[in-house]
């Protein structure tokens, strides 16, 4: 009992701004019941307890199922498309937006995983990862949005992504793609390296395209 009574008495002393100033300074804008319990040195019960308490209030927002944000302080999708499904990065034509590879601009957040492909509707947002030969989860690096590290297919490597995806009759071709200012050895580099022709015969044919325009 009275190892309870310790544990209320510290969850006490916690308020939902101590809470949002010390998740700030510590730069921890998304976070699991268990990262809370680590951070503030309470019990797995009152980790809980609090975020539902003040999840009821509107002072947190549930992305997912154990995976929360303040409510005034919800990162970048793309921060968040990382963090829903790990390991993940942005790519297909969501990076090829973010590069002006293709004009149009995509609401819904695409990712790369080498995981089972899933699906995500959180903050009126749809995420969709899709399953990569771990052969083929490879090429993305590393941009800062807003402070944060996000991790990102390189131009290339979206391009190759994509246009596999597109081999396998999983997505339709975007005609106004344009390829021209990428690196086309790299480009051919990372077609072979699907292994499966239909990419690089793809391949060709948008750099022929674009040629004749």
């Amino acid at each position: 009992m009275k190892t309870i009574h310790f544990l209320h008495k510290k969850v006490e002393k916690l308020n939902p701004l101590k809470v949002m100033k010390i998740l700030k300074k510590k730069g921890i804008f998304l976070f699991s019941p268990i990262d809370f319990q680590h951070i503030f040195d309470v019990s797995q019960y009152a980790a809980k307890n609090f975020i539902n308490r003040h999840l009821a209030s509107g002072f947190f927002i549930k992305l997912r199922n154990n995976m929360y944000t303040i409510t005034d302080s919800v990162p970048p999708k793309f921060v968040i498309a990382n963090k829903l499904y790990i390991p993940s990065y942005i790519s297909f034509e969501t990076a090829l937006a973010h590069y002006h590879i293709i004009p149009e601009i995509i609401y819904t957040v695409y990712s790369a995983t080498p995981k089972t492909s899933r699906e995500f509707e959180s903050l009126d947002s749809t995420f969709v990862y899709h399953r990569m030969k771990r052969s083929l989860y490879f090429g993305y690096t590393a941009i800062q949005i807003d402070g944060m590290s996000v991790h990102i297919a390189e131009p290339e490597k979206a391009v190759a992504d994509y246009l596999y995806f597109i081999a396998l009759r999983k997505k339709t071709i975007n005609k106004r793609m344009d390829i021209g200012k990428l690196n086309k050895k790299k480009l051919s580099r990372l077609a072979r390296a699907c292994r499966n022709t239909k990419v690089e015969v793809l391949l060709e044919k948008v750099y022929d395209q674009q040629t004749t325009h």
